[in-house]
């Protein structure tokens, strides 16, 4: 073996021109398998372990900056199981949540004929502003046993 080729094996390579016409056909060929919010994290994971930075992983792969951010601490807990998984939002907490019991007791004792009565008496015997929709969802929730 010459010295020249030599020299040369240990080279890198020359970077692409164009690596988001890259990265956005990558990112095509894995939502094939993955669905498009996966493939996504997928590449950033990889942007991510290359030391790319969030603003660029951003423009590059469309995810917001703060589902970067909690990519990159993710990987840093070394919780990389969890990122492969897909959430279904956070919700809201109930605001009856803990005084389901109470109300249905009061609801038992006393006759209320609407949604909006109900709504009242929570707000008169609670102290909890409850919307008439919000009243529909706590009786159809309670009425279900769960």
């Amino acid at each position: 073996m010459n010295e020249t080729h030599a020299e040369t094996r240990g080279r890198p390579a020359k970077p692409v021109q164009n690596p988001d016409i890259v990265l956005k056909a990558v990112i095509k060929f894995l939502q094939l398998f993955l669905g498009d919010l996966l493939a996504k994290r997928v590449v950033s994971i990889v942007l991510i372990a290359v030391g790319i930075q969030s603003t660029r992983i951003t423009e590059m792969t469309g995810l917001s900056k703060r589902s970067i951010c909690t990519l990159k601490e993710s990987i840093q807990k070394g919780d990389i199981d969890g990122i492969f998984v897909k959430g279904h939002g956070g919700g809201r907490v109930s605001k009856a949540k803990g005084l389901e019991v109470e109300i249905v007791e009061e609801l038992e004792k006393n006759n209320y004929q609407t949604r909006q009565q109900v709504a009242d008496m929570i707000f008169e015997k609670f102290g909890i502003t409850m919307s008439v929709s919000a009243v529909g969802k706590l009786l159809k929730k309670t009425a279900s046993g769960g």
